[in-house]
């Protein structure tokens, strides 16, 4: 891919789609910003260069509609606050009015256009749609990772028609820090998978089988490990369509030499509720009614002592339902010992970052990625057709 410092920028168009696709209260305030601080230095470095910038982004899922809540006019605004410039709101993203409004941005000055999900093309990768929005660009430039697994309009097929394209800071950050984390890794390579289900991350696991040395199952998801291996799990959440492919899994990680922890002791509760019953039992006894919410300590214990010699640490998912108090324990333990590592430490997926966060242990990691559907297909060994556009 080229970069940006690879090429002359000054008084070109320069259409470049981010993911501003950021989480908002009743009253349309930003409530998280990490997504739009996290592509501040691709914007300053376009406006310094005396680029005109045309920034491109969607928004929650309007279903190729104009839905009025889904404007990304409290985007502008706020982006315009950080940068400290104006950014004035185009009324599309396409179209004769569009295309008016780009011409009249000046050499280091920045223009935002309205939520391309406002047309079903967008998601639908129309080549008539990629062409109207390359038609607004002189240079492309993807800086949105988060969305780069998606072959849509802005992501792929306008790079079809735009003849200089290239990849923002955020972009070659992940992508480098994928390279050093799972790419060529220092070793041992140990990989923490936790979550709700193994369906999800089905791929993700049977490929760093052939990458790992070592791997943490928690969340939900060991529940199926652990009934595939006989146990009785209560009234845990678990997919019994996937026993036999979990007991396969393991199998195959016994054939490799890699070595699986699964939880040896949880938190179970009467209910999945605040105010539930709780208590600390072995995997051995999980009372038949109750349901494993978190890792137990002595869990927690036997994880600190597999992560005690690793190198490089790759974290998707939780230990448990951390949004509650008395399941949060076992994923924040974690999150302190991968943060007091010298381990390089890569975490990607949504809650997997917010646990981080809420654990105050996110300046100690390495990186956060900001991409959860991205960085799991990374994990699974894909091509994101985004990153392959750029190529």
């Amino acid at each position: 891919m080229k970069t940006l410092r690879e090429l002359e920028l000054t008084g070109k168009r320069v259409l470049v789609r981010v993911d501003f696709n950021v989480p908002m209260n009743e009253a349309g305030e930003i409530t998280d910003d990490l997504r739009i601080r996290t592509v501040l230095p691709t914007l300053r470095y376009l406006l310094e260069q005396k680029a005109r910038v045309i920034v491109c982004t969607h928004m929650g899922r309007p279903k190729g509609q104009r839905v009025e809540k889904y404007s990304l006019a409290p985007v502008a605004a706020y982006t315009a606050a950080l940068l400290g410039q104006p950014i004035p709101l185009a009324p599309d993203c396409v179209g004769p009015d569009v295309v008016t409004a780009v011409e009249q941005v000046k050499n280091g000055e920045i223009l935002m256009l309205e939520n391309l999900r406002f047309h079903p093309e967008e998601e639908k990768n129309d080549p008539e749609f990629s062409r109207q929005l390359a038609m607004l660009a002189d240079v492309y430039v993807n800086d949105a990772f988060a969305v780069s697994h998606r072959a849509h309009a802005s992501v792929v097929g306008v790079t079809l028609h735009v003849a200089e394209k290239a990849a923002g800071f955020l972009l070659q950050k992940e992508v480098e820090y994928f390279q050093r984390s799972i790419g060529i890794p220092q070793r041992p390579l140990v990989a923490i998978v936790g979550g709700a289900k193994v369906s999800g991350k089905l791929e993700a696991l049977r490929n760093m089988l052939g990458r790992v040395d070592k791997m943490i199952i928690g969340g939900a998801m060991a529940n199926t490990f652990l009934k595939s291996q006989g146990y009785a799990v209560g009234a845990s959440k678990v997919e019994d369509d996937l026993l036999s492919t979990a007991a396969e899994l393991l199998r195959q990680a016994k054939e490799k030499n890699i070595n699986i922890y699964l939880p040896v002791d949880v938190i179970v509760a009467d209910r999945f509720a605040p105010d539930a019953i709780c208590k600390q039992v072995t995997i051995q006894d999980i009372p038949e009614g109750w349901m494993a919410l978190d890792i137990g300590p002595a869990s927690v214990i036997c994880f600190n002592e597999v992560l005690a010699d690793a190198k490089t640490i790759v974290w998707n998912g939780p230990m448990g339902a951390f949004e509650m108090d008395a399941f949060a324990r076992g994923t924040m333990a974690l999150a302190h010992t991968v943060a007091a590592s010298h381990a390089l430490s890569v975490t990607g997926g949504g809650d997997s970052n917010a646990a981080i966060t809420l654990s105050g242990e996110a300046s100690n990691i390495s990186y956060m990625s900001t991409g959860g559907g991205a960085f799991l297909e990374l994990m699974e060994g894909k091509v994101l057709p985004g990153i392959k556009a750029l190529d």
